[in-house]
C-alpha cells in the first residue's frame, strides 16, 4: 500500500511539472470569439473554405464556432476544425493550484475536522492540549493522511 501511495504522490509531483507551464499562461484563455473564430479570421480563410477543407457544410462550420464559444462543441467537432485549420487541437485540465497543494489543503481540512472533535472530547473532560500541541497534532496529522491511502481524502467527513 505505501509503494502504491508514493507512486501515486510521485505522479501528482510529476504532473505538476508539466502542468506548472500551462498554470502560468493567460495566453490560453479562449478569445472572446472562441479560438476557431479567431484562428480562422487570423487566416484570413471563410466559413465556406474552411467547410470546404474539412468536408462539411458552411453552416456546420459557422454551427462550430458558436457551440465552441456557448462550451457545447465536442472534442470530436474541434478536432475536425482544427484539422481543417491546420492546427493541433492541445487538450488538458490545468488545475488552478498544483496537484500537491490542493491534497495538502485537503489532509489539513480533515485534520482540522478529526482534532475538533477530539479535542472537544478531551476539553470535557479536562484534558485538553494547549494550542502548540494542537498544532504538533495538526502538522502530524496531516503528514500521516498524506502518507495514506490518497483516495480517503476525499471522501465526506
Amino acid at each position: 500500500m505505501n509503494n502504491q501511495n508514493n507512486s501515486k504522490a510521485l505522479a501528482r509531483k510529476h504532473l505538476d511539472n508539466r502542468l506548472d507551464a500551462l498554470r502560468s499562461q493567460n495566453a490560453l484563455t479562449r478569445p472572446p470569439k472562441g479560438w476557431l473564430r479567431a484562428i480562422r479570421d487570423a487566416l484570413g480563410m471563410t466559413t465556406r473554405q474552411v467547410a470546404r477543407r474539412a468536408g462539411v457544410s458552411q453552416p456546420t462550420v459557422t454551427s462550430w464556432e458558436q457551440s465552441e464559444t456557448c462550451d457545447t462543441i465536442t472534442l470530436g467537432k474541434l478536432r475536425e476544425a482544427a484539422e481543417a485549420l491546420n492546427c493541433e487541437l492541445v487538450y488538458a485540465l490545468v488545475p488552478r493550484k498544483s496537484l500537491e497543494e490542493q491534497v495538502r489543503e485537503r489532509a489539513a481540512e480533515v485534520a482540522d475536522s478529526q482534532l475538533r472533535r477530539t479535542h472537544h472530547t478531551m476539553r470535557l473532560e479536562a484534558q485538553g492540549l494547549s494550542a502548540q500541541d494542537l498544532e504538533r497534532e495538526r502538522d502530524r496529522l496531516i503528514d500521516q493522511l498524506m502518507r495514506a491511502k490518497p483516495s480517503q481524502l476525499w471522501e465526506d467527513q
